[in-house]
């Protein structure tokens, strides 16, 4: 199993700052933080404290919501879609064909003035987290989820 760290309040704070400073999205949560030691995210219900997991045999514990790194959050395309109906900054809003390209794992030539973390959101679906630069939003679709285009 791998080591996951409990957050504390002060740490979970810390996370929801990033993301009210990216995103400008209050997000209040019945959720506990677990931070892995690559600094991936992940959440879990706090009622997980009731069961004893000593006895259990368990893989992993929640669901990926995000990275961390150099004070930014990526939030994972759970993440976006946690997030996303809250935000209401660093959003980009993609047509269809830019979103079967965002799918099939291709970065997107962008116009306007982005940078750092972006929501991708195609009308009422967010897609997932890119990082804009210099025109481009790179993309972290994971090659398991991506979809092949014919």
């Amino acid at each position: 199993m791998q080591n996951l760290t409990i957050l504390n309040k002060k740490q979970a704070k810390e996370i929801l700052k990033l993301i009210k400073k990216q995103f400008n999205a209050d997000f209040k949560s019945d959720y506990a933080f677990l931070k892995n030691e690559k600094e991936k995210i992940y959440l879990i219900h706090k009622d997980i404290s009731v069961i004893n997991i000593e006895k259990l045999r368990i893989n992993s514990f929640g669901m990926y919501f995000a990275q961390i790194r150099n004070n930014e959050i990526r939030l994972s395309i759970e993440g976006s879609q946690l997030i996303g109906p809250k935000a209401d900054k660093n959003i980009l809003e993609i047509d269809e064909k830019q979103t079967k390209e965002w799918m099939a794992g291709t970065d997107l030539e962008i116009e306007g003035d982005y940078s750092g973390f972006v929501l991708v959101k195609h009308n009422k679906d967010f897609l997932g987290c890119g990082k804009a630069r210099d025109g481009k939003v790179f993309n972290f679709v994971g090659k398991a989820r991506r979809i092949t285009t014919t």
